[in-house]
């Protein structure tokens, strides 16, 4: 991204800390279970990180987090990186709070000081995923991961992104705009994001030398409410379509 992007996407994330992730991050950092995206789908189900014990991780984008300190109390060693100085301030207060503590970098994850081939698994729950040029850090995932390490990253559907009205909003049961136009969207309240295509997808990681493990479509189930936070989709239209998409990749040896 350019140096603009950088900032207005910054800025975002400051807001949404203000307003939601740094009251959020308590409870969060408190679970003891992992879950993935808006309506949790349950790690014990999906099985797509395995055993961390001993792995060192990095978190791109990692915000507030919480997704680091949950693998940290599984033995793990992470590293968080993230843009935001909020986010970062928040996470340091719950290291604090719950004793859990992990290195933390500000800086922007399509281009990380940290030293190549270093890492077992680089993740990324709506952090680099959405709000990075896949380009640019798909190749820096490739670039930190030691051979025969894995990537895992969690983003919104192709299907979900293509349904948000263009003046932002819960999902639509009807397209609301081309495919070809949502590889980069900037929406009107503020923040920049990059949804490629699946074959996009794979081609990305294909040339950054990943082979795509599975692809995992996430539901609500009948029991989720629609969160009061994000206006992505509701609990209705995310128990009928897709609403995010958990990639798994590993790095060719």
């Amino acid at each position: 991204m350019r140096d603009h992007e950088l900032d207005v996407n910054r800025d975002l994330w400051t807001l949404v800390n203000e307003q939601f992730t740094d009251g959020e991050a308590t409870a969060r950092w408190a679970s003891e279970t992992i879950t993935w995206g808006l309506y949790g789908a349950s790690e014990d189900d999906l099985r797509v990180l395995g055993d961390v014990s001993e792995l060192e991780v990095v978190e791109l984008g990692c915000g507030s987090a919480y997704l680091s300190a949950w693998l940290a109390r599984r033995g793990a060693h992470p590293v968080g990186v993230d843009l935001s100085p909020a986010q970062l301030a928040t996470a340091r207060r719950c290291q604090a709070e719950f004793g859990v503590t992990f290195p933390l970098v500000e800086a922007n994850a399509e281009d990380v000081p940290l030293p190549t081939s270093t890492f077992d698994l680089v993740l990324s729950e709506y952090g680099a995923s959405v709000w990075c040029d896949p380009a640019l850090w798909i190749p820096e995932a490739a670039r930190l991961l030691k051979p025969g390490g894995r990537l895992v990253f969690l983003t919104n559907s192709v299907l979900v992104t293509l349904c948000v009205p263009g003046d932002e909003g819960h999902a639509s049961p009807t397209l609301q705009r081309s495919q070809r136009s949502i590889s980069r969207v900037q929406w009107p309240g503020g923040g920049i994001e990059f949804h490629p295509s699946h074959s996009d997808w794979i081609g990305l990681l294909r040339h950054s030398g990943f082979h795509v493990d599975t692809l995992h479509e996430l539901y609500a189930s009948p029991d989720n409410a629609t969160p009061e936070y994000y206006d992505i989709a509701t609990a209705d239209w995310a128990s009928k379509w897709p609403v995010e998409e958990l990639w798994v990749a590993t790095l060719d040896r």
